[in-house]
């Protein structure tokens, strides 16, 4: 079926960073029939409820933006509950999709299912090549799943079903909490902090050196609207900006955004994780997608959010 501005579109995941720029595009660009539930109304871990859920409400499209998420502290000391979770999470969801023959299913993975020392930039080809960064296998190892899911069912029963495995993401809705967010988020959090309380210095993890590839969660909305409203050749794309920074340039843009004075440190003793992660995102963008937000500019107003939603 060709999806129109009156398809049921499901959104698993609407108050998390990803689910919620979907939400806010959409409506913008006039889907009127979006269906949403929050994790109190449905447990997407519990198959019976989300195979009563989806089967009640038989969605053209099915966005899968729900996941347990978090840094490598996070993903250190909870590594049974990044396993189980999303795999229960992605494995109900894609179940009952296919049973249901939804038309269009976008699964979200992320570019932590390459193996950690691979080639780059990273090309989708380079997936199960290598061991992976044990920081985060955790989570990379369920999302591999998911991954292979989409493969099979799109396979074997001929769906137009798509994996895409967005770079390290920011944005308003990102969790900002110092023990279990992302590397960009953690950063805005302790130099507002440290800015506020008149500290002279802040101490980072590692060394500084590892390079990152950064993309606003505005612009992976697009990229996920674009999945939706086009048909592909491939089962997984990846979706990045195209430009990376190391760590240690990133903290100083930071740091001059949030307008902090003080030294930044580096605790050498702690994990930088993978060396480097630029994505090959070219599949995608030769299909007609571009991301549009610069980091500067993104930094900026993910700033301002977070001033007015944290502190």
């Amino acid at each position: 079926m060709n999806i129109c501005l009156n398809s049921k579109i499901y959104i698993a995941g609407h108050n998390g960073m990803v689910g919620s720029a979907c939400l806010k595009l959409f409506k913008e660009n006039g889907y009127n029939n979006l269906l949403t539930k929050s994790s109190k109304e449905l447990d997407l871990r519990n198959q019976e409820d989300v195979k009563t859920f989806l089967y009640d409400e038989k969605p053209d499209v099915v966005i899968h933006a729900a996941a347990r998420v978090g840094g490598i502290l996070a993903n250190k000391d909870y590594p049974y509950e990044f396993l189980m979770d999303n795999m229960l999470i992605q494995n109900n969801l894609i179940r009952y999709a296919h049973e249901l023959d939804v038309s269009k299913f976008i699964f979200l993975g992320s570019s932590c299912i390459y193996p950690k020392m691979c080639d780059q930039p990273i090309k989708e080809d380079y997936l199960l090549s290598g061991p992976l960064e044990p920081t985060n296998q955790w989570y990379a190892i369920a999302k591999i799943s998911g991954v292979k899911l989409i493969e099979a069912l799109n396979n074997q029963y001929s769906k137009n079903y798509v994996a895409l495995m967005p770079t390290n993401l920011y944005g308003p809705n990102d969790n900002f909490d110092i023990n279990t967010s992302h590397v960009l988020p953690a950063m805005i959090n302790k130099f507002y902090h440290a800015k506020v309380n008149n500290k002279k210095s802040v101490t980072l993890w590692g060394t500084g050196k590892p390079k990152r590839e950064f993309l606003h969660v505005n612009d992976l909305a697009t990229a996920i609207k674009f999945s939706i409203e086009n048909k592909f050749e491939k089962n997984v794309y990846n979706v990045g900006s195209g430009d990376e920074i190391d760590i240690s340039s990133l903290a100083e843009l930071v740091k001059e955004v949030i307008g902090y004075n003080g030294i930044i440190k580096w605790d050498e003793e702690k994990p930088d994780g993978t060396p480097r992660k630029l994505m090959d995102s070219s599949q995608f963008t030769s299909c007609g997608w571009k991301p549009r937000t610069d980091l500067t500019k993104g930094i900026e107003s993910t700033y301002e959010w977070y001033k007015s939603q944290w502190t």
